[in-house]
C-alpha cells in the first residue's frame, strides 16, 4: 500500500492511497482524514486502506490522476523527527572533513540526533538558502515512520512497529555544524527543514528488499541532472531500524507517526558514488589534495529515488531546486 497527502486541507493535508505506479490517488476521508490520524488508529484502518489500494490497483479508471506537484510530505508535521547515522563510511568521512575523531562506542551505541519536524518539505518544494556561505548540502536518506512505541521497546519488538518506509533528504548546513557541535549541546541552525518523498509505503511493498529492517535497494542521487550516486541502502548499514527504534525509546515512549532517518546512506566502495556533497568533497581531498565540489547555491537541482527489482519507482522522486531566501 502506498499513501501520500495532499496540500489542500490545513497543515496535516489530506491523506490519499496511491496507486502502485503513482499515478492515481483516492481519498480516504471515510476511513482517516489524515496520515498522522491513521497512524494513531492504525490497527483499526490499515485494513480498510488496504481494501482501497487492492481497489485502486486493480481497476486502471479508479480514483483521480495524481499530479505529484499537489503533494505535500506524507506526514507534513511529525511530532517527532530522529535521524540515526548508521554508515559507517560517511560518519568516517564527514568527521574527518571537520576534523574530529571517531567516537569510541561507534560500533555499538548508535549516533541520533532531534531534528525540527514541526514541518516537512514536500517532494518537490523548493529549498531556501539565505546564505551560500552556510554550506548547504543535501542527504539522501531512507527513512520509517513508527505507530506508536512504549518505552523500553527491544529490537524485535520495534520491528512490529515500523508501519511506513520513505526516502528522505536530510538538508544540511555544513558550515554551520561544526561550531554548533563545539557547544557540546547539539545540532540546532545547522539543520533547516528536511524533505520527504511522494509517497511512503507499507513494507508488504517492498517484497524480498525488505528484511524487517534494512532496505536491500540503491538509493539514487542525481545532482543538476548528472549521476551522483546510488550506493546499496542495505550494505554497510551499522544498525538497523528495529535497533535505532529501540536506542531511541529507551528511555522515553514515541509518539505514533514518529519518523526514523537512516542517516546519509553510503557504501564502502567509492565507485557506488555518494548521496551527499559533503563525501563527495572528502574523496575529493583524499584523491587531489583539494576539493573541487561546491556546496548547493540558488539555481541547483536534486532528485532522489529508488526503483524496485523491475525498475519501477517506488517512493516516487524527490525533485527539489534551491532558490534565494530574503526575509
Amino acid at each position: 500500500m502506498k499513501l501520500a497527502s495532499l496540500r489542500e486541507s490545513g497543515p496535516d493535508g489530506t491523506l490519499v492511497v496511491v496507486s502502485r505506479d503513482l499515478d492515481r490517488a483516492q481519498q480516504v476521508m471515510d476511513i482517516a482524514p489524515t496520515m498522522q490520524q491513521a497512524l494513531e488508529s492504525w490497527q483499526s484502518v490499515e485494513a480498510k486502506l488496504q481494501e482501497v489500494s487492492q481497489q485502486l490497483n486493480a481497476d486502471a479508471q479508479a480514483g483521480f490522476p495524481l499530479n505529484h506537484k499537489h503533494l505535500a510530505a506524507p506526514l507534513p508535521r511529525t511530532y517527532q523527527w530522529l535521524d540515526g547515522s548508521v554508515y559507517l563510511p560517511h560518519v568516517k568521512r564527514v568527521r574527518k572533513a571537520r576534523g574530529a575523531g571517531l567516537p569510541e562506542q561507534l560500533l555499538t551505541d548508535p549516533l541520533m540526533y532531534q531534528g525540527a519536524g514541526d514541518y516537512m518539505l514536500g517532494p518537490q518544494d523548493d529549498i531556501p538558502l539565505a546564505d551560500e556561505e552556510w554550506g548547504l548540502d543535501f542527504e539522501s536518506e531512507v527513512g520509517v515512520i513508527t505507530d506508536a512505541v512504549p518505552m523500553g521497546v527491544d529490537p524485535d519488538q520495534a520491528a512490529d512497529h515500523i508501519k511506513l518506509l520513505v526516502l528522505i533528504n536530510d538538508i544540511s548546513l555544513r558550515n554551520l555544524i561544526p561550531s554548533e557541535l563545539a557547544k557540546g549541546f547539539g545540532f540546532l541552525q545547522g539543520k533547516p527543514a528536511s524533505a520527504m518523498s511522494p509517497v511512503a509505503v507499507t513494507p508488504d511493498e517492498l517484497g524480498a528488499s525488505w528484511d524487517g529492517g534494512k532496505l536491500h535497494l540503491s538509493l539514487r542521487t542525481w545532482l543538476n541532472g548528472a549521476w551522483f550516486g546510488d550506493p546499496d541502502a542495505g550494505q554497510d548499514m551499522q544498525f538497523d531500524f528495529p535497533t535505532l527504534i529501540s536506542h531511541a525509546a529507551r528511555s522515553r515512549r514515541l509518539s505514533a507517526g514518529t519518523l526514523l532517518g537512516s542517516g546519509t546512506v553510503s557504501n564502502a566502495d567509492t565507485r557506488r558514488g555518494c548521496s551527499c556533497l559533503v563525501e563527495k568533497r572528502v574523496l575529493e581531498i583524499i584523491e587531489c589534495g583539494v576539493a573541487s565540489t561546491e556546496y548547493l547555491k540558488p539555481g541547483d537541482r536534486v532528485r532522489i529515488s529508488m526503483q524496485n527489482s523491475a525498475g519501477q519507482s517506488i517512493f516516487g522522486d524527490i525533485a527539489q531546486q534551491v532558490i534565494t531566501w530574503k526575509v
